[in-house]
Order: structure tokens, then C-alpha cells, then sequence
């Protein structure tokens, strides 16, 4: 295990970014060194939104439950719960002996101070609440029991509760920063989950340790004592540190030949899932000339899915907005996506903009990621062979989310990853979809449709499954005939991994399958 040892030095590509030396470990501890490819922008749990900020949220907090493999909601700080007749009244039981990381007992109070504080910060996952919950409607009845009481039916709520992170109420307020402790939370954990945040460089670096007295338990004989994330795009660097047996996980943004070429290292191996994760052209149906549905069709009809999901980056057929992963909402009636230019040139001939060619048009992409970077080039050629002119938009993630916030800025079409960031296809359809959304690097299509809007209500309000269910395959059905995205692929989650390590699981909630309490180490499996 000679990565987990003091002084093993970091490969020459991360010397400015690690300025922090590899702790002292005695040979029973795991130091796991994990890359991302994106910043951490906050780890206030009020404030995240994306999927490192998720990775970082899951290992410093509970919620008031977690959700499985199989996608199920199951306890975490509530022990159990129970529902009103009405379907709007929520009544959890917290678990006896759970401890916030300063060793204080996580009560009630606690669980509505965290509510009021993302209801109040209005960030994040707020969305989820924001018109659902009232602050005074979340109470404590005693030092064990939470009621959240919503102002209408909304039949998902359960699988957001793993939103509902619980903050150390106490511990916040003896930092004298404010009623919600932001300046403080910005930086710090006060959390109740397994691991504590022990230092955070910004841009480079965050190391974490376990907590022995984390309210689960650590049932496995090794299990992962500390994490160092390093952040790096750098595909270069992440080869060398494996080639020096320093890589405990990579990212799962990994290009093809870093995959090919680690997995041939004696010592790793590749994990692989299918996921709900899409990958899409989200294309602009606001700004001109994506505006007009027969252009949005062309630029279907340009895209070489088999390229792509074959070479380029290996995935499954995404036909339409959601994953056959959730297989009862699933329209399985949705033809698959085609590759044709004669197609797409007639396209272009049914638009308004016909006749106006070179037709100009902008495509963003996250910079320095090479697949990204080669589907834009792809992109470019098969566009400007029938008439467009490309503009290509490389930029960094936290550039695209600020172009996100509005129509004008937002490029006419964004290749963007989106995993549910709760276990239901509402996550799809009413985060990337519903124009109370919209403004987020999630809903850079502008959809923008009261019937869209409509139909996603009304599968909120909708208790009966199979009804709801229906709905959402009229959802699919009519974001396919706008053609709301180009619908490229659905992802094939893989990180190459020391072959020590165990415990993967693919959950279908954004990063709750790196909660590394679930993982563990053990050489001889």
C-alpha cells in the first residue's frame, strides 16, 4: 500500500496544487486519494449543486435518510416515519444515539433549524421546498420527532429527504456569524456524517477524516480512514499517479485511453455501472436560431451517435429525456436517435431560417476535457458540411453556470452531464424541464412550455403510480417531438480503482454512490 504511506510524492503535474504533505499513517489506516475533475465550489449543504459539491456533501452530513442500490429510500438520522391520510403531513422518529462530529446528540431542533436555513438561503436544493414547505410548518413535537407538514400533495417528497442534511444548529450559532452561519459554513463542516473536513485548499485539494463515532457504525475490518481529493483535468497526471500506485479512484470524467491504459496496470482495475446519468446537447429553445424545432431537429440528425457512444465516449441509447434505468416511466416506444445529413439538410429547408445560410450557431463545452472537446469538433465538421456556422464555446464548469442564468447568454447548445439528484424521474423532468427551474445549468434548454409545466404538476400531485407513471411518458413523448435536446447517450459510469478497493455501488441519486462509508479495503477480494 505504498501510496498510504508519509512522503510518497505526487506526480509533477499536481506539485502547485498539493502544497499539502501526505499524512503521517501507521500501516492499519487508509488514506484514499480520489480525483475530480471539477472544483468544489461550496460544501454548505444549503448551497450545492453539482456533482462534486454533492461528492463532498454525502461524506460530511446525513440526512434524514440515504437511498440504496436499488433506489429505495431508506433510514438514516429518522429511524422511521409515517404519513397522513391527506398525504401532506410527515412525521419522522430520529435515531436514538446519533451524534454530530463534536460528539452532541442530533435532535429535532437541529432538523428544523436545517429546514429553515434551505429554506431561508434559498440556494441549492431549495427548489425541491421553496413552495412546498413553509418555515413554521416544520416543528419539533419533542427532542426526537420532526412533522414537516406541505402546503399540497407532492408524492415525491420522500425521495428528497435525503436532501435535508442536518446541520449542528448549536455549534453554528457559537460562531456568532449570522442566523444561518454562512461565512462559517462555507469552509467548515457540522455535519453528522462520516467523515469531518480537515483542510481545504480551493481549486486543488480537500482532505476528510472518519468519524469513529459515526452513527452507522464501520462494520468492515479496514475501512476508508481518510479522503484526499485532487483536483485535476489533467489526464496526463492522473496515469502517473497511478503508474506510482498513488490513485485510490479516479474521476468518473476519465477520457477512453486513461481508462485503456490504467486498466492495464497490475494493480487496478475498472468499475463500471449502468446509470439514470444522461449526457445531452441541451439546446437553447429560446435563443435563435435553436429557437425553431427543424433546426433543433438538423442538429439531431447531424450528431454520429454511434462515434460517439462507441469511441468517443462509451455509453448506452438515450432515445428521449429519461434513462431506461427507470424502467415502469420509461417510454420504451421512442425510436432511437439517428444519424442522417440528407435528413437534417431538410430540416434546415422546413425552418425560418432557410435560405439565411451560413447559420450561425454557438456550442459550449467544458474546456480542457478532451471528449468533450472532440464530440465539439464533430459537431463543428458535420454542422458546417450542411450549411451552419460553429462557433465552439470551451469554457470552465463555473463559467457555464453563470452563462446558465439566462437565455441570451446560454449557448445554443451545451453538452451537459444530469443524474437524477434524488432516486425519481421528477428529478429529470422537473429540474431540467419545469420553468421553475429554469436559470440553472441543468435547464439550459429554455423549455419555457406551460403544457410541459402542467404535466410535470400534475405527476407531482399524483399519489395513484401507474397514473403517474403515464404522465410521465407523455412528458418523454412531448419533449421528444420538440426535440427539447439532442439525446446523445446515457452514461456508463466508470472510475479506474486500486483493485484493494470494495464496495462500489451505483445509486441513482447524483454522487450518493461515493458516500465512502460504504467502502472498504481488503487486498485479498
Amino acid at each position: 500500500m505504498k501510496y498510504f504511506r508519509k512522503g510518497m510524492a505526487f506526480a509533477a503535474g499536481l506539485a502547485a496544487a498539493t502544497a499539502l504533505t501526505t499524512p503521517a499513517l501507521s500501516d492499519d489506516k487508509v488514506t484514499l486519494v480520489v480525483n475530480t475533475v471539477q472544483i468544489f465550489g461550496t460544501i454548505d449543504p444549503a448551497k450545492i449543486n453539482d456533482y462534486t459539491e454533492y461528492m463532498a456533501a454525502v461524506n460530511l452530513y446525513d440526512g434524514l435518510t440515504t437511498v440504496n442500490g436499488a433506489g429505495q429510500i431508506v433510514p438514516q438520522l429518522a429511524e422511521s416515519w409515517e404519513v397522513s391520510e391527506d398525504n401532506t403531513k410527515y412525521t419522522f422518529k430520529l435515531k436514538q444515539g446519533a451524534t454530530f462530529q463534536d460528539g452532541s446528540p442530533v435532535e429535532a431542533k437541529d432538523v428544523v433549524f436545517s429546514m429553515q436555513r434551505l429554506l431561508s438561503i434559498n440556494e441549492g436544493p431549495s427548489y425541491l421546498f421553496a413552495d412546498l414547505i413553509d418555515p413554521q410548518n416544520v416543528k419539533a413535537i419533542d427532542s426526537g420527532t420532526v412533522e414537516i407538514t406541505l402546503n399540497r400533495v407532492y408524492s415525491p417528497f420522500l425521495s428528497n429527504t435525503p436532501l435535508i442534511l442536518v446541520v449542528n444548529s448549536d455549534l453554528v450559532a457559537e460562531q456568532n456569524d449570522g442566523e444561518w452561519g454562512e461565512t462559517y459554513l462555507a469552509d467548515k463542516s457540522a455535519g453528522a456524517g462520516p467523515y469531518n473536513l480537515e483542510n481545504w485548499t480551493r481549486g486543488a485539494q480537500m482532505m476528510m477524516s472518519r468519524y469513529e463515532g459515526y452513527h452507522a457504525g464501520w462494520p468492515n475490518e479496514k475501512p476508508i480512514d481518510e479522503l484526499r481529493f485532487v483536483v485535476t483535468r489533467d489526464e496526463a497526471t492522473i496515469k502517473a499517479l497511478a503508474a506510482k500506485g498513488e490513485l485510490g479512484m479516479s474521476s468518473q470524467y476519465q477520457g477512453v485511453e486513461t481508462y485503456d491504459a490504467i486498466a492495464k496496470m497490475d494493480d487496478y482495475k475498472i468499475i463500471s455501472a449502468d446509470t439514470a446519468t444522461g449526457f445531452y446537447l441541451k439546446l437553447n429553445n429560446q435563443l435563435p436560431p435553436t429557437d425553431d424545432v427543424h433546426i433543433r431537429r438538423a442538429i439531431a440528425y447531424a450528431m454520429d451517435y454511434e462515434t460517439i457512444r462507441e469511441v468517443i465516449f462509451p455509453g448506452g441509447q438515450l432515445s428521449g429525456p429519461l434513462a431506461p434505468v427507470f424502467a415502469d416511466a420509461y417510454l420504451d416506444s421512442l425510436p432511437a436517435p439517428e444519424y442522417n445529413l440528407e435528413k437534417a439538410k431538410e430540416e434546415v429547408a422546413k425552418s425560418k431560417y432557410a435560405g439565411q445560410e451560413p447559420i450561425k450557431i454557438t456550442h459550449g463545452y467544458v474546456a480542457k476535457t478532451a471528449f468533450e472537446e472532440e464530440i465539439g469538433l464533430l459537431f463543428k465538421s458535420a454542422l458546417e458540411s450542411i450549411g451552419f456556422e460553429v462557433e465552439l464555446q470551451p469554457e470552465p464548469w463555473n463559467r457555464i453556470t453563470e452563462l446558465a442564468t439566462s437565455i441570451e447568454t446560454s449557448p445554443n447548445a451545451t453538452q451537459v452531464f444530469y443524474g437524477p439528484t434524488y432516486p425519481s424521474p421528477d428529478s429529470v423532468f422537473y429540474v431540467q424541464y419545469h420553468s421553475n427551474a429554469k436559470g440553472t445549468w441543468a435547464s439550459m434548454e429554455w423549455v419555457l412550455s406551460d403544457e410541459i409545466d402542467a404535466l410535470i404538476d400534475e405527476s407531482r400531485s399524483t399519489t395513484d403510480t401507474a397514473k403517474q407513471n403515464e404522465i410521465y411518458k407523455a412528458i418523454q413523448q412531448k419533449l421528444y417531438d420538440m426535440q427539447s435536446d439532442v439525446f446523445l447517450l446515457t452514461q456508463n459510469k466508470r472510475f479506474a480503482a486500486n483493485k484493494c478497493l470494495q464496495g462500489y455501488e451505483w445509486v441513482p441519486m447524483q454522487s450518493w454512490d461515493t458516500d465512502f462509508s460504504r467502502y472498504w479495503w481488503n487486498c485479498d477480494q
